[in-house]
């Protein structure tokens, strides 16, 4: 009698490989679908529209001006200082955009430092 050599048993791992790649494959493509809108509707034209800062939104101007409700706020702490405690949670800027990132950056982490648990900055959006 011959014997035959003993076959390794081979590990699964092309079949685990083959399991995550299909699983890579229909998550990127699940989350990347979205319906389309329907071709008749026709879009809002916002071109000639003056632009409005949210009512509860901290404006920083240009050359990083601060003002709250059309008033002047002469730092980022004062600002949230002024807000109750619930205001506190989030505070939303909207910024010029005229405005250096460095200055964004500085008023956000000083906003964090007095006491924001959350900054949102508001910006524009635009569907193409």
């Amino acid at each position: 009698m011959i014997r035959r050599p003993r076959r390794s048993k081979a590990e699964p791992t092309i079949a685990l490989i083959n399991i995550v790649f299909l699983m890579l494959i229909f998550f990127m493509i699940s989350g990347t679908l979205a319906r389309p809108l329907d071709p008749s509707l026709k879009l809002i034209d916002t071109a000639d529209l003056e632009g409005r800062a949210p009512p509860d939104a901290l404006v920083v101007h240009a050359d990083g001006r601060l003002s709250y409700e059309g008033r002047d706020v002469a730092t980022p702490a004062a600002h949230v200082e002024t807000l109750a405690e619930g205001e506190r949670r989030e505070i939303r800027i909207v910024p010029d955009r005229a405005l250096p990132a460095e200055t964004l950056v500085e008023i956000a982490r000083a906003l964090r430092a007095a006491g924001a648990e959350r900054v949102m900055i508001v910006t524009e959006r635009g569907l193409e």
